[in-house]
């Protein structure tokens, strides 16, 4: 089977937040499949076969008088993907115990190493979000936990939960690049407690967890959190990123109805992450 054929549409945003935010949530009910924030924006791609001309059109944010938003787009060829990636996917150190890398970069003397391949898929470690949520698992008790990892991505704090003694977890992503990413990065950790699915939070029923990572956004966590809640066992513990500092309250009042009590907040740029126990 041939490689997909990708459009990258590179944006420049002033200010960056929230429009980034918001780019990147209208963008997705667009059909663009992933996403790699920078200091200056966002570049966001789609598959050839689902783009065209008129993709944007739709798109109001482009439109609004408060934020400045340009855009260059270009073809990327299949053959030069992985040269894509590995141009602009670095090595990343987490605590000086972690290190997520493609296969390409050299191997690092840190206690983990966790070889991901990204492809188009969020969550190599890069972003904010990541990070904080590899924190949170290094510094929290995982051995012979069950674990949910949901909206999982590449599937590296899965992978990185079993390392640290996770021994049945669960990775879901309702996106298909996603959930094929994943099983290859389950598979090339050596990963064997790790079962992948593709799907959203209908496939929580009658499931029960003692620890769930759930990296998404705000308002995938608002309508979801009552189903985590039911899913966490006696003494269980919620980890929630992708989000901001202005959107905490919201999400503890909801997360306090559902007996859940806010224990540790990390920040980091821009971006929050949060631990509740029940």
């Amino acid at each position: 089977m041939t490689n997909p054929i990708y459009i990258g549409y590179e944006f420049k945003v002033e200010p960056l937040q929230p429009a980034t935010e918001i780019l990147i949530a209208e963008l997705g009910y667009a059909g663009f499949e992933s996403f790699v924030e920078d200091s200056e924006g966002v570049t966001a791609y789609i598959q050839k076969d689902d783009w065209n001309a008129f993709i944007l059109d739709e798109i109001e944010i482009l439109n609004s008088d408060e934020f400045k938003i340009t855009y260059e787009f270009d073809e990327i060829e299949q053959t030069n993907w992985n040269a894509e990636w590995e141009k602009n996917f670095n090595p990343i150190v987490v605590d000086d115990l972690v290190t997520v890398r493609a296969p390409f970069h050299d191997k690092p003397d840190t206690k983990f190493d966790l070889i991901i391949e990204p492809k188009m898929s969020f969550g190599t470690g890069h972003h904010e979000t990541t990070h904080m949520m590899i924190q949170h698992i290094l510094k929290n008790d995982f051995k012979n936990k069950s674990v949910l990892d949901m909206g999982c991505g590449t599937g590296v704090l899965a992978i990185l939960a079993e390392k640290v003694g996770a021994t049945k977890l669960d990775a879901i992503d309702i996106d298909n690049w996603c959930y094929l990413n994943s099983l290859e990065n389950v598979e090339r950790n050596d990963c064997e407690h790790i079962s992948v699915y593709e799907g959203d939070v209908k496939l929580l029923e009658n499931k029960h967890y003692d620890t769930i990572i759930a990296n998404i956004n705000r308002n995938i966590l608002l309508a979801d959190i009552p189903s985590y809640a039911k899913c966490l066992n006696a003494n269980g513990e919620l980890y929630l990123s992708g989000f901001y500092e202005e959107d905490i309250t919201m999400l503890e009042d909801l997360c306090n109805k559902h007996m859940l009590k806010l224990k540790e907040t990390l920040k980091r740029g821009d971006w929050v992450s949060l631990k509740f126990i029940n």
